[in-house]
């Protein structure tokens, strides 16, 4: 959830500018909110206004500017050129702002007392239109990852002069799909890691300082995940406790998931995700379709690119991993002409309305696609089958008996399949951890606890626009399991070089210097067995018994080329992204011993009782 390179983040992530650009005088301001505590806040006012200028509104735990921003940063080149007062606030308990950060999005409108980013948002922008000389009463919100989500929080409940918002990768239920767990497995990395960065120290953002720097290292040596508290912590991290004590979907984890309470498109809104975004892929979709429910005015749209978590606000967007775009700056241009002519259109009265629902950038075809409808009309759900020789067909598996109905391979917790190529930096503040979403995978090449299911080369393009899903038939030798999928884009090993632009690329040997046979994961997912029938109440697999695990893979847009091949992979372990299931059922994983961690043997199906496959929304791949 956390977006932001230095303290211009709060503005923007690049920091390349135009020596034209307007400049910005700076006041800080101590806003009060209705339960008396007062929020840190920053406005900057362009040095040349002439005239009423509308608010824009962001508010973040990350740190505010304590000068001008002179020069722009290049992120906000093109609303900075449109005209706006941009403010900047620190939430409660951060910084110099009063009150106790939480680390939690518990709202509960039923309470009038109640203080919480949907209250205190609806308090500052009451005071903002009031105080701040020369606005015009119109007020945007926006904000990427826990900015974010501060926005999108406001839809809730939002203030008159509220009248536009654009959440940007906002996540919306932390145990379900988001950056802390995806569907009850708990993503311990990022979730230990960015606990510390923000509840460390009120005045500062902090990473986690590790004695090893490949820290798959130090996360398989730290044991069991009751060491984290037992040998670092020590319970100085709150939400940290929270969590280990809600390892279920428990009422603290449901009120924690605000989106329950969305119902209607309250405020226009632009919604935007990344298909390559690590930390929030989800979370604008669910906004977009709960908004959907009742939005009889077409105020609630979608947009979603080829970017890691963030990137639209990177100086370029030209590439995914190795993969160019077709010569397209996806970034630039989302902020050229989406977001800009958006907040142009609701705050400024200038340009039109979007006529679109939806609009992406489809990667493989690398075009601009605008949708009436999401999923688009014409969409046909269509299954992808894996086969025992490892092969994958649109053709239904044959009957087969014994050892031939089914893959196998030993799990091993001892030796957990890393989720990146070693040695994994930290989380933050390296800059890695951005992309590995667009990793060749190819680094799992080998590896005996990886099975591995590839297509033959593809004899025309196949086009797959909105939610994917694999439904696995699969077994274990244990009582509790996990099953990664992913959905892989093999590019053919006669492909044109694609280095990246000088200056833009990944660390050296981190990624493919070629595309030539690049294995580009399209989605990927984790399902933990024991909320296979209950997220609130998990119960114990039984021992070699096939069950069927449904894997959402998320919405995506993209284009297998002719010539390409699909591959799918599945592997019970993606260390130290997601902690290890033990493999043995206990109560509660966060309290499992070390003698509890047993190997396995996990088995996936192929029959016509058991066909494990791949549902694909493919439509007809659209004319130039």
């Amino acid at each position: 959830m956390r977006l932001q390179l230095s303290v211009l983040a709060s503005l923007g992530l690049a920091v390349s500018v135009s020596a034209q650009q307007p400049q910005f005088t700076v006041q800080e301001v101590m806003i009060p909110v209705r339960d008396g505590v007062h929020l840190q806040t920053a406005i900057l006012t362009p040095v040349n206004q002439t005239g009423p200028l509308p608010i824009l509104f962001r508010r973040t735990p990350y740190g505010v500017p304590d000068k001008a921003p002179n020069p722009v940063p290049a992120s906000l080149k093109e609303l900075a050129k449109d005209g706006y007062i941009f403010v900047i606030q620190n939430l409660r308990g951060r910084f110099k702002s009063e009150g106790t950060f939480l680390l939690s999005s518990q709202v509960n409108l039923a309470d009038p007392k109640s203080t919480n980013e949907t209250t205190d948002a609806y308090d500052s922008i009451d005071w903002l239109v009031k105080h701040v000389p020369n606005n015009n009463g119109k007020v945007g919100l926006y904000g990427v990852s826990y900015d974010g989500l501060t926005a999108a929080l406001a839809l809730l409940h939002p203030h008159p002069a509220l009248k536009a918002i654009s959440e940007q990768a906002s996540p919306v239920d932390q145990w379900m799909n988001d950056d802390d767990h995806r569907y009850g497995a708990l993503r311990e990395s990022y979730a230990f890691e960015y606990a510390v960065y923000e509840q460390a120290d009120k005045n500062k953002n902090t990473n986690f300082n590790f004695e090893t720097y490949d820290t798959y290292s130090w996360y398989l040596a730290l044991g069991p995940l009751s060491n984290i508290n037992a040998k670092y912590l020590h319970g100085s991290i709150p939400y940290w406790n929270d969590v280990v004590a809600h390892p279920n979907y428990d009422s603290f984890h449901k009120k924690e998931a605000w989106i329950n309470q969305l119902h209607a498109s309250t405020v226009p809104n632009l919604n935007v995700a990344g298909f390559w975004d690590q930390e929030d892929p989800w979370g604008p979709w669910q906004i977009f379709r709960h908004a959907a429910e009742h939005d009889p005015d077409n105020t609630n749209f979608m947009v979603a690119g080829p970017w890691y978590h963030g990137g639209w606000h990177g100086p370029k967007g030209d590439s995914i991993g190795a993969i160019a775009l077709g010569g397209h700056e996806t970034a630039r241009e989302f902020r050229e002409t989406l977001e800009a002519p958006f907040f142009n259109y609701y705050l400024h009265g200038v340009g039109q309305k979007p006529t679109w629902k939806a609009t992406t950038f489809q990667s493989g075809s690398n075009r601009w696609r605008t949708y009436a409808a999401w999923p688009p009309v014409g969409a046909k759900a269509t299954n992808l089958y894996l086969h025992t020789d490892g092969t994958l067909s649109f053709a239904p598996p044959a009957a087969a008996s014994g050892a031939s109905a089914y893959r196998e391979y030993v799990s091993d917790p001892a030796s957990p399949v890393p989720y990146r190529q070693r040695p994994i930096s930290p989380t933050y503040p390296e800059g890695d951890w951005r992309r590995w979403e667009v990793a060749d995978q190819r680094f799992v090449d080998g590896r005996p606890d990886v099975l591995t299911f590839t297509s033959a080369p593809l004899d025309h393009d196949l086009t797959i626009t909105g939610e994917l899903a694999a439904d696995l038939f699969a077994s274990t030798s244990g009582t509790d399991a996990d099953f990664i999928v992913k959905l892989i884009d093999v590019y053919p090993e006669n492909a044109q070089p694609n280095a990246w632009d000088a200056g833009a690329g990944p660390a050296p040997g981190q990624y493919a210097k070629s595309v030539n046979g690049y294995q580009l994961p399209i989605a990927m997912e984790v399902r933990r067995g024991r909320y296979n029938t209950s997220y609130e109440h998990p119960s114990a697999l039984t021992p070699n018994a096939p069950t069927e695990w449904k894997v959402p893979l998320r919405d995506h847009d993209h284009v297998f080329l002719k010539g390409h091949r699909l591959m799918v992979q599945v592997q019970s372990t993606w260390f130290p992204l997601i902690d290890r299931n033990p493999q043995k059922f206990v109560p509660s994983i966060y309290a499992a011993k070390a003698s509890d961690y047993v190997k396995a043997t996990q088995r996936v199906y192929s029959t016509p009782a058991y066909p494990s496959r791949i549902v694909l929304p493919v439509v007809p791949t659209m004319p130039e």
